[in-house]
């Protein structure tokens, strides 16, 4: 690795860095330390560039990647539990008042109970801010197969939103 190639990657990375930071917390969230993901993802992503068609696609590409590694791991790993301080210091970030972190770790965990597409289209649009457009070619689906995901994500949202609401009245 030449340091033109690492300086190329960065180059090209520096303007995603905070968009995909989002989508590895919201995605990694149970499945692995959302570091390990991102690290995982930048690791191979840096070692396949060269397969990379657009430039203006690389926050696709990285995304694509991660999924991958997400799925991976997810069929490697045994049951294993994780306990709630556990996953709530992994994924709190230090830049949000305490407040405002004990709701996203909230959202977090609702989102965990989403099925994995749905999760996965949520959190492209709603999170990372992608369009349905681009959601569909990193999800290769339809625009509408990702409007019902949106739809029906949302709504099972709400449900399990409002059942954990009723919990702790």
């Amino acid at each position: 690795m030449t340091k033109q190639q690492q300086q190329h990657f960065l180059r090209l990375y520096q303007p995603v860095h905070d968009r995909f930071e989002r989508f590895c917390r919201a995605r990694a969230y149970y499945d692995m330390p959302y570091e390990d993901l991102m690290n995982e993802t930048l690791l191979v992503a840096f070692n396949k560039l060269d397969q990379l068609k657009n430039e203006t696609a690389f926050l696709s590409f990285l995304i694509g990647i991660s999924t991958r590694i997400l799925a991976n791991s997810k069929r490697k790993r045994k049951t294993s539990t994780m306990e709630n301080e556990l996953v709530f210091n992994n994924y709190a970030d230090p830049h949000q008042p305490i407040e405002q972190s004990h709701e996203v770790a909230f959202l977090h965990r609702a989102l965990a109970q989403l099925p994995d597409l749905q999760r996965g289209a949520l959190i492209l649009f709603e999170i990372t801010g992608f369009s349905i457009k681009e959601i569909s070619e990193i999800q290769n689906s339809s625009i509408s197969a990702v409007k019902q995901r949106l739809a029906r994500g949302r709504s099972a949202l709400a449900t399990i939103i409002e059942k954990e609401k009723m919990v702790k009245k």
